[in-house]
């Protein structure tokens, strides 16, 4: 479980930077420069992708029950995630999607999180899935108070809104009947 925790805050603390020190933040990406601050950034976010896998995966072989969650929630989070992906890719490729929800990586991970809270009682679990639904609604209730920092993204066309729509149900496909259980060792159907 430490492992999973150290994880976390280092990939979380990355991700936080602009909530606690927006202006040390910027202050360090132009002394870096973009492509300097890109690297640090996505170092930093991989050691700690690759800790919370890693103490996840290590928290599984000696489970903690908090509660048992009945077996509706696993037919619930399926159809709680079919807008997740959808909105992974309307975080970039610009259109009616995003304007809407202004932030659709966070409602994303909101829902993900969440969805998934619902279906797993064990403590690993509740401690994942808990902390980034937490950093979702932080960042959330900070990105009112922040400056828009401009990202890499597509150009804004109405074509994207059918590129999410189409792309991000096939993702859910693909990943929900293969992907999930080769990366995770969990089927979600089945």
């Amino acid at each position: 479980m430490t492992t999973l925790i150290i994880g976390l805050i280092i990939f979380l603390g990355m991700h936080s930077i602009s909530i606690v020190a927006n202006d040390q933040r910027d202050a360090l990406a132009a002394k870096l420069g973009p492509l300097g601050w890109r690297a640090v950034y996505s170092i930093v976010a991989i050691v700690g992708l690759y800790l919370i896998i890693r103490g996840y995966a290590a928290a599984r072989l000696d489970p903690v029950v908090l509660y048992l969650p009945p077996v509706w929630t696993k037919h619930l989070v399926a159809l709680l995630m079919l807008p997740v992906f959808v909105l992974l890719l309307a975080a970039y490729l610009p259109g009616k999607i995003k304007k809407a929800l202004k932030h659709p990586l966070l409602v994303a991970t909101k829902i993900w999180a969440l969805s998934h809270l619902l279906a797993n009682g064990m403590l690993a679990g509740v401690v994942l899935f808990g902390s980034f639904l937490a950093w979702a609604d932080i960042d959330r209730i900070s990105l009112k108070r922040r400056a828009n920092r401009s990202t890499l993204s597509a150009p804004e066309t109405k074509l994207n809104d059918v590129i999410a729509v189409v792309g991000g149900l096939g993702l859910y496909v693909v990943f929900a009947l293969h992907l999930h259980r080769a990366l995770f060792g969990v089927a979600p159907f089945g």
